[in-house]
């Protein structure tokens, strides 16, 4: 599934670092702006616990998680909007990806220049969301050039609803407001508010990133975040990169979980992260368990049977007969396919029946 989250923010606040621990691509990471001009896109193994719980109990072949895509965008600055600092490409790159993580600096470093002088991470976020409402606002005024005038004469109920949502935009981003933070009621208003494609309209998510000190009880510059993020009902993770970048280098397992467990956290930052990201794409999953192999398979939240049976292969959906659903819950608990359906836990689904995250599938076809 190619559906991409970007990592966007100003130059120096831990970007490049912070993909570097996602990621096996090693971008540049420089103590100067624009280290990093065409975006790396790194395909990232999302953390699964359920996987080797299962692969405990059917002992297959071969473990296979899924994966989603992450991308670096480089530094943004003022201005990018009218071009500078390679804005226009850079702002291409955010509009190619489906929903964004915003990485602002938390943390002071005198060794660390930040390209506006001081550390604000405030300040920061509104530079960034400055300049992607302005390429918004030169869409939305666009859009209303052509529409309005047919909104506002004709008897083109289409062209009415496209002009009402436009001018609810335009309001909002003239307010400093980003677009997601305007909602619809009405599906055909939403169905038209998807079509813009605006850039903040993505789904976000902010990342502090913090020094050590900070990492498990946040500092004033995330109380900072936290309260201007409050009108976006945005998510928000603290990490330190340089703390990620130092487990990254352990080359076991244990290793790594004694290290988090001196620090005083259960589990990684880049794993939370990679999480969340999945999360924020709207993405769950479903598994598929046998002596061959134990698999995670990506499908979009809300996705029926069929749709879930073609992520496997396009002649399951083609010839889709019925799903045979087992909940993780009950396989665990059972300890077999065989006994999950002696116990009569295991469901038959037709083609309504909405995937739900966790489930173990196996699906029934002809063609």
């Amino acid at each position: 599934m190619a559906l991409q989250c970007g990592i966007a923010g100003l130059p120096n606040v831990g970007k490049s670092t912070l993909f570097n621990c996602l990621s096996n691509a090693k971008a540049q990471s420089a103590n100067f702006p624009f280290c990093t001009i065409e975006p790396n896109v790194g395909v990232i193994t999302v953390p699964d616990e359920r996987l080797n719980k299962l692969a405990e109990l059917v002992h297959p072949q071969k473990i296979v998680p899924t994966t989603v895509e992450i991308v670096d965008i480089a530094g943004l600055v003022k201005g990018a909007s009218k071009g500078e600092g390679l804005g226009n490409k850079f702002l291409a790159h955010i509009r190619e990806t489906d929903a964004l993580i915003h990485v602002l600096r938390c943390f002071d470093d005198d060794n660390i220049v930040h390209v506006d002088g001081s550390v604000n991470p405030v300040r920061d976020r509104e530079i960034i969301d400055t300049e992607l409402q302005i390429k918004d606002l030169e869409t939305v005024d666009s859009r209303i050039a052509k529409v309005q005038k047919q909104a506002q004469t004709g008897g083109d109920r289409q062209a009415r609803l496209a002009y009402e949502v436009l001018h609810r935009y335009k309001t909002a981003l003239e307010q400093g407001l980003n677009a997601r933070t305007v909602t619809f009621d009405t599906r055909d208003e939403q169905k038209i508010a998807r079509e813009l494609f605006l850039l903040t309209n993505k789904p976000v998510l902010y990342v502090c990133n913090v020094d050590e000190a900070s990492l498990v009880h946040g500092n004033a510059y995330v109380e900072q975040v936290q309260k201007s993020i409050q009108a976006e009902q945005a998510e928000m993770l603290v990490i330190a990169a340089r703390i990620e970048s130092e487990i990254a280098e352990f080359e076991t397992h244990e290793e790594r979980e004694m290290f988090l467990h001196e620090i005083g956290l259960s589990e990684s930052g880049v794993n939370r992260l990679i999480k969340s990201a999945y999360r924020l794409l709207n993405l769950e999953t479903f598994l598929t368990a046998g002596p061959q192999e134990v698999r995670a398979w990506t499908y979009v939240k809300g996705s029926k049977a069929p749709q879930c049976a073609g992520v496997i292969h396009t002649d399951f959906e083609k010839g889709f007969i019925r799903a045979e659903v087992i909940k993780y819950e009950d396989y665990i608990r059972y300890g077999s396919e065989a006994a999950v359906r002696e116990a009569g836990k295991m469901s038959v689904e037709g083609k309504d029946y909405i995937v739900q995250d966790g489930d173990i599938m196996h699906f029934r076809f002809n063609v």
